[in-house]
């Protein structure tokens, strides 16, 4: 923990630094995971973590599945894996050696799977907030995933988030009912190491861009008031 001092004063936690730092040190894992099993206490803390999220008209529209049996997780990468080539079989150059050297998914590695789903239907027919913009619901998933992910990070843990399948697959691999989106599937366990720089900006598929790159004034576009 990130500790500060106080002239005369012992040390004290930082909260507002460890945030910081946790933000700082989460990664999308793929090639760390040891397998180990998460503690219990550990695992609710988490996805109390996540559950804690805000959500557009309190609609809590999230729910999560967790997967540990060895067969669904070994179907759900073979998918995967094929879904990986049909994306490799578009690159050619150096674009595919560099995409030849990533891994994409921890699927059975993990210490487990977490299926993340939104229901549109939670809290209908008045969600309050979602009137104008049909996928605040969605939003408010993704904010719990990020809420779980930096809990996570926090725990020592490592998640990392598959996207190479198809929806459809998903939904009769887990059972999905029709009108329940699969949104993500995260690969959740204890960790060797969280690398220090992201997988991407290793290989060097993509660097990161600089914040005044993406920051805007007034306007799109707008350049920064002198």
């Amino acid at each position: 923990m990130t500790t500060v001092e106080n002239a005369g004063q012992p040390a004290q936690p930082s909260p507002i630094a460890d945030l910081y730092e946790t933000i700082e040190r989460r990664r999308d894992v793929r090639a760390e995971f040891d397998g180990r099993p998460i503690p219990d206490d550990v695992l609710r803390r988490v996805l109390t973590a996540a559950h804690s999220a805000p959500s557009v008209g309190l609609s809590q529209p999230w729910d999560f599945v967790l997967v540990r049996d060895e067969a669904t997780r070994r179907g759900f990468r073979e998918h995967v894996l094929a879904e990986r080539s049909v994306f490799a079989a578009s690159l050619d150059g150096e674009r595919a050696e560099t995409f030849s050297r990533i891994k994409v998914e921890g699927i059975v590695e993990s210490s487990l799977g977490l299926a993340v789903t939104y229901d549109p239907d939670r809290g209908s027919p008045q969600v309050l907030g979602r009137h104008a913009i049909a996928d605040a619901g969605l939003y408010s998933v993704c904010l719990a995933i990020q809420n779980l992910w930096l809990s996570a990070t926090a725990e020592g843990l490592g998640v990392g988030w598959v996207s190479f399948y198809r929806e459809e697959f998903l939904r009769r691999l887990l059972h999905i009912p029709s009108g329940v989106r699969p949104v993500a599937w995260l690969c959740l366990g204890t960790v060797r190491a969280l690398a220090d720089t992201p997988d991407l900006e290793r290989h060097g598929w993509r660097s990161r861009m600089p914040l005044e790159d993406v920051v805007h004034h007034e306007r799109y576009g707008g350049s920064s008031p002198r």
